[in-house]
């Protein structure tokens, strides 16, 4: 049975480090779970929606990131940064969460502690947002390799009712730990932050090759959008299963 409502609730101990997210977009397309299961340790199960597994493209940027307790100030040149995610949804003895096939990033530092700290997949990029009136602009040039772009323009839709139980919009984004993996241990890290205040989207261009460079297909299907205009975030330690 999978839990997906007490990993809600605020973690126990104390979070080390405060962020918002914004300017986001969901974008998620059905695949087939076997195309997936090569790319995941064997101590995480996929976790699927009415039999579907799902993957995301999820460009985003954050700022006023900073370490806790909240008294200490941002730190310079590390306080705000953009960030572009592929992620699918998995389970571990019944907690759902997040794993990560790639994380771009445009700060060097960022990239460096996340690989280190967190066994995330992090690559350094370059990227850039631009948004006029309610368009973003979205682009990424992944400067380490297996070399990998992102372009999207999308347009900020109206605001959705907060996601409930058991729908797709709850199953997708109601995410509160990642998992990751080295030299064959599964770990997990908490977060926590309120429900997403998710709007409607439509985009107007996307071209991409970040599911080419992992082996597998780029959709070709439209995709599931949700956008969030700002969420403030609280992250806990990455510990061992």
């Amino acid at each position: 049975m999978i839990d997906r409502f007490s990993i809600r609730n605020r973690p126990s101990g104390k979070p080390i480090m405060h962020q918002t997210w914004g300017k986001l977009l969901f974008m998620h397309w059905t695949i087939d779970a076997n195309l997936l299961r090569p790319l995941i340790p064997a101590g995480l199960e996929i976790d699927t929606y009415n039999g579907d597994a799902l993957i995301a493209v999820v460009p985003f940027t954050m700022w006023d990131i900073r370490a806790l307790p909240s008294f200490l100030p941002a730190v310079p040149k590390l306080s705000a940064m953009h960030e572009l995610n592929v992620r699918t949804y998995v389970h571990h003895n019944g907690t759902p969460g997040v794993w990560f096939f790639s994380l771009d990033c445009n700060s060097s530092t960022a990239v460096f502690g996340a690989r280190n700290f967190y066994y995330l997949p992090y690559y350094n990029a370059q990227l850039e947002l631009e948004q006029t009136n309610t368009k973003i602009d979205y682009s990424l040039q992944r400067t380490d390799k297996p070399r990998a772009t992102f372009k999207a323009t999308w347009n900020i839709g109206t605001p959705l009712p907060t996601s409930e139980r058991d729908t797709l919009e709850f199953f997708l984004t109601e995410r509160y730990c990642l998992f990751s993996e080295h030299k064959g241990k599964i770990y997990q890290a908490r977060i926590n932050h309120q429900p997403w205040p998710l709007q409607t989207a439509t985009v107007d261009s996307y071209s991409s090759t970040m599911l080419e460079v992992l082996g597998l297909p780029e959709p070709t299907a439209a995709p599931i959008l949700h956008y969030a205009e700002k969420i403030s975030v609280e992250i806990w330690p990455l510990h061992k299963l």
